[in-house]
């Protein structure tokens, strides 16, 4: 009897809570969907981004160091092209910046398309390469000129960790003799590494969109730190992800270019399943 009555009651809890473990398996991987650009979903990306503070002090040439822009408008698209052997992501970035001098414009539109084939693809995570190019931009804010050159991520998942890294290398399209002695058309060398912890009910905490350069030029490294807070909200046909993100510039001294003391970012993203 005692037996009959213990497997009637493991019965009615399986059926009990088994939609509830089912449910939050479902919200628990479209939340880590949700953080990762390289899931085959569609995601759509609006930012603003304010840069209000820059490092003033002196270079080693004796000048002081350039500010950067003030802050910018971030679009940014994502969509999957999901083929029997293959997933090709195109990811289109568009910026609208605004410099000290109070004018503003197009910055240099990124485009690139991650493949990653089937092989690569390991359930927790994965990895892909692609080609990268770069679109002219308004004189005031960009470059006026093309880019060229590659992509390649790499991301897992593991518990509540999320981390991987994407690395970017473009080459200006220009003629080299008309650089200045001692510079070439290689651009720095972007690593942007990232690791995101989930809290529960949708909060996570991560290291935010910081991308450390290298200039092969001056053999120089540049190296933001920064802290996001961030929220998914996981909805029938699709997942919000709202985000705070503060950044700074750790290590400069060396670097020739702007280097930002205080950033800020507010972010929302809409992500749906691949059509």
């Amino acid at each position: 009897m005692n037996t009959r009555r213990l497997s009637i009651a493991t019965l009615v809890a399986s059926i009990v809570f088994a939609p509830a473990q089912l449910a939050y398996s479902q919200d628990s991987d479209a939340e880590t969907k949700a953080l990762d650009s390289t899931a085959t979903q569609w995601s759509f990306q609006l930012a603003y981004q304010t840069m209000p503070d820059y490092h003033d002090d002196i270079l080693s040439n004796g000048q002081p160091r350039p500010e950067g822009m003030t802050d910018y408008l971030q679009l940014r698209i994502v969509m999957p092209l999901a083929y029997e052997k293959f997933t090709i992501l195109p990811r289109i970035t568009l910026r609208h910046y605004e410099n000290p001098q109070g004018e503003s414009g197009i910055g240099n539109t990124e485009i690139f398309g991650l493949i990653i084939p089937k092989s690569w693809d390991w359930g927790t995570g994965r990895m892909g390469i692609g080609p990268l190019i770069t679109l002219p931009g308004d004189e005031e804010v960009a470059k006026d000129e093309w880019g060229y050159g590659f992509a390649a991520a790499w991301v897992n998942a593991k518990g509540k960790w999320f981390y991987g890294a994407l690395l970017t290398q473009s080459w200006r399209s220009i003629n080299p003799v008309t650089l200045p002695p001692g510079t070439s058309d290689t651009n720095p060398l972007g690593i942007a590494p990232f690791l995101n912890y989930r809290l529960g009910s949708g909060w996570y905490v991560g290291n935010g969109d910081m991308v450390i350069q290298y200039d092969w030029d001056s053999s120089k490294w540049k190296v933001p730190i920064g802290v996001r807070v961030g929220r998914v909200l996981v909805k029938e046909k699709g997942s919000w992800n709202y985000y705070f993100e503060y950044q700074t510039t750790a290590v400069y001294d060396s670097w020739k270019g702007s280097a930002v003391e205080n950033s800020y970012r507010f972010n929302v993203t809409y992500t749906i399943p691949g059509f």
